[in-house]
């Protein structure tokens, strides 16, 4: 039997010389820490509720970068790079760019600048929100999908978005390419894979029954996953425009060979995988967890089309397939209404001992959060969503991104709602059918993407990066709050806004919690916040 590999983050201990204090190191490896995409990271000993205060923490560093941090920075510590370990953060822009920078000094390891020109005539750049007339990514797109790393091979992967730009002919052709770079130099392993493919099937879009990747349509903002040896990379759209579906490729981590396509609607349209930064989840199985936007759906009558719809999907040698699926009763009206299923991504629960051990959440636009057992995902019910675990219709505002699980309670950011959270019963295998506590704050469109940080089940701390002042001009705000009660705020970036406040706002991005440090994306830069002695 063929063991799967499931990536998520190692937590060596290292006992520091004349000193009893334990600290585990983590490694942040994807979006959301690990393939459950759990948004916990339990090895925290660093930050405390008691700690985490405007008096003892604070922002330390800032680190420029070109383009907007719309992915989620990643992290590696004790890393060799000239023969000196480093602990290392790794941030992608909407520029094209990549940075690897030393988190005790600043200093900048390598850069890699994906924009080197081809030739005399052709001049390479990030595609323009003007390109695909659509403002939801601004002003360029780049690297929106969070990478991901494999720390066995030192591999970080990485989907660029690029125009060529030909002088002579005044042609733009565009480009989505899949990098495997070593994260020592930011150098290329092998050869960088141009993505194309082609699918069966009379959607819209198809000539002669065959349907191709539209590079200048497809929005790769979904976070990359990595299993089982393989790289996946989910598409959308950027803004509904054109004859779309929603695409999830394959590649193979040592060659990006193409591995695997899947179509989610090849005889309907659209159908995104969008998530709002939030991507493809996978198991210990090696099963991938992914969902759809609007989109026709017909599985129920016989059909290959799954709009509004959670799947279940396996690789295999011979590509990728749906092995099961949840669709919401009023899938229709979601269509009609462009409240899609797919606007934010799911959270694997650990195994449970009851009737239901392997659960799911999902939540979109609607704000209806469905809890529903992986090996059983219930299709499609006529009039009710009774066939899935449990179902809470419409008690938060819609996601972007994803939901976070902490110590058997799951947590949400919805757009213009509070930060809430819900107890989960490990003996009823329920979730609350009310929030347990919330932030005293409402947050306005994209709302938030939560992480947690603990020791294990103690010291919990939410932390959110406040967004919604992304099209007014004002700055993104750090906040954390106390994990056993949302209405207890900690700290947030403008309490003394001198100097902690954070850079421009980059809409959907996520903090990332490590080792005493929490990092900001924003706009040209990462703010950098810790214990300030």
């Amino acid at each position: 039997m063929k063991t799967k590999k499931i990536y998520g983050f190692a937590a060596p201990c290292f006992v520091a010389l004349f000193s009893c204090l334990l600290t585990a190191q983590v490694t942040v490896p994807t979006y959301q820490y690990d393939n459950s995409h759990s948004g916990t990271n339990t090895n925290e000993t660093i930050l405390t509720p008691s700690n985490v205060n405007v008096s003892q923490f604070g922002r330390k560093m800032v680190f420029p970068v070109q383009g907007y941090v719309y992915a989620q920075p990643l992290y590696v510590p004790n890393l060799t790079i000239g023969g000196t370990s480093h602990n290392v953060l790794f941030v992608a822009t909407e520029h094209d760019q990549l940075y690897a920078f030393d988190v005790s000094s600043g200093q900048t390891l390598w850069h890699t600048n994906f924009l080197a020109n081809s030739g005399l005539q052709l001049v390479v750049s990030p595609v323009l929100s003007s390109d695909v007339n659509c403002t939801d990514l601004v002003p360029e797109i780049g690297i929106t999908g969070t990478p991901v790393i494999d720390t066995a091979t030192n591999t970080l992967y990485v989907s660029v978005e690029t125009k060529q730009y030909n002088l002579q002919t005044q042609v733009k052709t565009f480009y989505h390419k899949l990098h495997a770079l070593d994260i020592t130099t930011g150098l290329d392993k092998v050869p960088p894979h141009t993505i194309s493919a082609l699918a069966r099937g009379i959607g819209s879009g198809s000539i002669g029954g065959t349907i191709s990747f539209n590079t200048l349509l497809a929005n790769q903002r979904a976070s990359l996953l990595l299993v089982d040896g393989q790289v996946f990379v989910g598409f959308s759209a950027h803004c509904d425009i054109g004859s779309f579906h929603g695409w999830l490729m394959s590649f193979d981590q040592n060659s990006l060979a193409p591995s695997g396509v899947f179509i989610d609607t090849p005889n309907g349209y659209e159908g995104g995988i969008w998530g709002g930064g939030s991507g493809p989840a996978a198991d210990a199985a090696g099963s991938i967890y992914a969902t759809t936007g609007n989109g026709w759906f017909d599985v129920n009558n016989g059909g290959i089309d799954y709009g509004d719809s959670v799947l279940r999907l396996t690789w295999s040698g011979s590509g990728l397939a749906a092995a099961d699926y949840f669709t919401p009763w009023d899938q229709q009206t979601l269509d009609d209404h462009d409240t899609d299923v797919g606007s934010a991504g799911v959270v694997l629960l650990p195994d449970q001992s009851g009737p239901y051990p392997h659960l799911l959440i999902q939540v979109g636009k609607e704000g209806t959060i469905d809890l529903i057992n992986r090996d059983n995902m219930g299709h499609w019910h006529s009039g009710n969503d009774d066939q899935i675990v449990q179902t809470l219709p419409i008690v938060i505002h819609g996601v972007w991104g994803g939901p976070a699980f902490w110590n058997n309670n799951a947590y949400f950011g919805g757009f213009d709602d509070h930060l809430k959270v819900f107890s989960f019963n490990p003996q009823t295998e329920l979730l609350s059918t009310a929030p347990t506590s919330q932030s005293p704050e409402q947050f306005n469109y994209p709302g938030q993407t939560p992480v947690i940080s603990s020791s294990g089940a103690n010291n919990g701390i939410v932390w959110i990066i406040e967004t919604d002042n992304f099209d007014n001009g004002g700055n993104a705000i750090l906040r954390a709050y106390n994990a056993g009660n949302l209405a207890t705020e900690l700290y947030n970036s403008q309490q003394n806004p001198a100097r902690d406040q954070a850079g421009l706002p980059a809409k959907f991005s996520v903090p990332t919690v490590a080792d005493g440090h929490v990092f900001v994306g924003a706009q040209q830069q990462v703010d950098m916040y810790g214990l300030l002695n």
